[in-house]
């Protein structure tokens, strides 16, 4: 049937002062997707960033001006939003100090899905996918811990779920896959669950071969899933995911470089992994065949 690509288009990590040209505004952000779009990207995963700062912001404006002008431009392009903010706990380095410490960033489960009720209440805006980060996990190396409990968790699929919009459910370790299995038996999710593995993330799992074959061996059965690894190992798990019959993603949040000194651009890391699959054999999906595959609403344009 196909592969398709999901392209994340900027993420939320501190990457403004390491490449040039990542994209900020949703000006930006919106053109960023489009060129993903042309490139070959049937989904585009969207965070936002603050204009003046360049870190990563959970105002909702700003994702509505992106998915906004993504929409005008009548770009055929599915559109995903990042539902992974709001959950950063910064411990502090003297352990004797209270328990939060500068640059915490907590809410609680409903309040961390604000933007998506914003986006709700105007069709044109309703993303058809949102992600949902399914446990916690420490962050590097550092003081940096991210917070998804399951008391959490299930409040937020089912709000999700009420919004008509279809979870990528993002799993970092194989504890995350066994909560998803609990959600699926407990109903709280519809249709064919969507995953998305994530590999290479320091605190998760280690971007292996025998990882990636351990996660697929977990998902529940009838999943359809895709996988991503960061840095230089972005294009090898392209060829690995489509390799194992999953779907892949590429793009600026996980990887800055298409080789080394060689900065990268969505829409080129898009049209070399859109090159390998067809090189492997296989086709690269549109956004109508992957609606399709996912048991999502055709969207007329």
């Amino acid at each position: 049937m196909g592969t398709f690509i999901t392209c994340a288009v900027t993420g939320g990590g501190d990457t403004v002062s390491k490449h040039p040209r990542i994209p900020v505004s949703p000006k930006e952000i919106a053109e960023a997707a489009v060129a993903a779009a042309e490139a070959g990207a049937a989904i585009v995963h969207l965070h936002a960033r603050d204009p003046q700062t360049g870190q990563q912001s959970r105002d909702p404006e700003l994702f509505a001006e992106a998915v906004s002008l993504i929409r005008d431009s009548k770009t055929d392009v599915i559109i995903n939003i990042s539902c992974g903010m709001a959950g950063d706990l910064i411990l502090p380095d003297d352990p004797e100090c209270e328990i939060a410490g500068r640059g915490t960033d907590l809410l609680g489960p409903i309040e961390r899905l604000q933007h998506l009720d914003r986006l709700c209440r105007d069709q044109k805006l309703k993303p058809e996918i949102c992600t949902l980060d399914c446990g916690s996990m420490n962050f590097g190396d550092g003081n940096l811990v991210y917070l998804a409990p399951a008391t959490y968790l299930r409040p937020m699929a089912k709000h999700i779920r009420s919004l008509g919009i279809k979870p990528e459910l993002e799993v970092f370790e194989l504890g995350h896959l066994a909560f998803v299995r609990k959600m699926v038996a407990e109903g709280l999710l519809k249709g064919t669950p969507l995953i998305q593995f994530c590999l290479g993330i320091p605190g998760g799992a280690p971007a292996e071969p025998f990882v990636l074959d351990a996660f697929k061996q977990l998902a529940p059965g009838g999943s359809i899933w895709s996988a991503f690894a960061i840095g230089r190992d972005e294009l090898r798990f392209v060829a690995l995911a489509v390799g194992q019959g999953g779907n892949v993603r590429v793009g600026l949040e996980d990887n800055l470089y298409l080789e080394r000194g060689v900065y990268a651009d969505n829409h080129t890391l898009v049209g070399r992994a859109a090159s390998l699959i067809r090189g492997m054999g296989g086709s690269v999906m549109s956004p109508a065949e992957t609606r399709h595959k996912l048991g999502l609403e055709p969207r007329y344009m």
